[in-house]
């Protein structure tokens, strides 16, 4: 899954303080059907969740974060729903951890926004509990250990792209079983546009799940589209045929129409973003009904953009090379 090795991964003292930061990531085709074999394209974006870990000598764990200030016992951690990521973390380590923390937990970007800040902070996280507790995980330990947490909070909900971007770093083509994960070069110019709410993505793929009950071949059917379409949308990427991504991107868009995932107020912003001189391609990001659309265009079609050409909240991205295992590699070699 990685070049990187079991050797590469830095000992800690128990005293130094952790400091790990890691990407958010977008979307680029094979929502819904990465869930059941086909591939999907994320890339990791350049908005990135930080995070502090003091060591303390004893076993108080403390939190500060925009969604809670939290403070417990490491041996008996309470909840607190905002920060159920976080504490399903802390738990699964709990056995392997020395002692206390202090932990501090700052983004970039508002939870709010399609750019998979769950993902981010639980990629973060494991990274830093990792060099905390002295564990040495490879690069697939930690993807599988930070899945799990992902999974335990959402009843077994998520395919783990997400997390590939914000571990790995770049432009990633993704399958979750059997995994694959493959970086892919070249950075297209791409931007977001925010409709201004979301579906939390397990209500999403419950609701498609309970719809696919009327129509089940017809979403098999549509299962196969999408994965074909990521296929060739990887092949676009790999010659670097933006203009061909572009295509296969509004095609994407019209199976997730059909999946019965988009509204209108993604409509307006997907064909108001397609009218403007050298997009090459809109759809939504994510899982759906709510969030954010991608574009894709000609280099600098964004710059000169008016904000009022498109309905929604712009947010400037671009490509994140680096993960947050990159993070432990480098600070681990200072």
């Amino acid at each position: 899954m990685s070049a990187y090795s079991n050797s590469e991964t830095p000992n800690v003292s128990a005293s130094a303080t952790i400091r790990i930061a890691a990407p958010g990531s977008i979307m680029l085709m094979g929502e819904h059907a990465v869930l059941r074999g086909a591939k999907a394209l994320a890339c990791a974006v350049d908005k990135y969740m930080h995070l502090t870990l003091l060591p303390r000598h004893d076993r108080q764990v403390i939190i500060h974060s925009a969604l809670a200030e939290y403070r417990a016992n490491l041996d008996h951690l309470t909840d607190e729903p905002a920060l159920s990521f976080v504490l399903t973390a802390l738990r699964q380590w709990q056995p392997k951890l020395p002692a206390g923390f202090e932990l501090s937990i700052e983004s970039e970007f508002s939870h709010t926004l399609g750019l998979g800040s769950s993902a981010a902070v639980v990629a973060a996280l494991t990274c830093a509990l990792d060099r905390y507790a002295a564990t040495g995980l490879t690069p697939a330990q930690l993807f599988d250990a930070a899945l799990a947490v992902i999974h335990t909070v959402q009843n077994g909900r998520g395919s783990g792209t997400d997390l590939a971007a914000s571990l790995y770093g770049g432009l990633i083509a993704y399958r979750a079983a059997p995994r694959e994960l493959s970086p892919l070069s070249g950075a297209p110019d791409i931007a977001l546009w925010y409709v201004g709410y979301k579906m939390k993505t397990p209500d999403v793929l419950a609701l498609v799940e309970r719809q696919s009950r009327h129509a089940p071949q017809l979403y098999a059917q549509l299962d196969t589209l999408m994965a074909q379409t990521s296929e060739q949308a990887e092949q676009a990427v790999a010659v670097g045929n933006w203009a061909q991504l572009g295509r296969l991107m509004n095609i994407y868009q019209g199976l997730m129409d059909a999946l019965g995932v988009n509204d209108g107020a993604l409509s307006a912003i997907i064909y108001a973003l397609r009218s403007q001189s050298g997009v090459l391609g809109s759809k939504i990001s994510g899982s759906g009904l709510g969030d954010c659309v991608v574009a894709l265009g000609e280099a600098g079609t964004f710059a000169g953009l008016a904000d009022t050409a498109v309905p929604g909240q712009r947010i400037d991205v671009g490509l994140s090379a680096h993960g947050a295992i990159h993070g432990v590699l480098q600070s681990g070699r200072r």
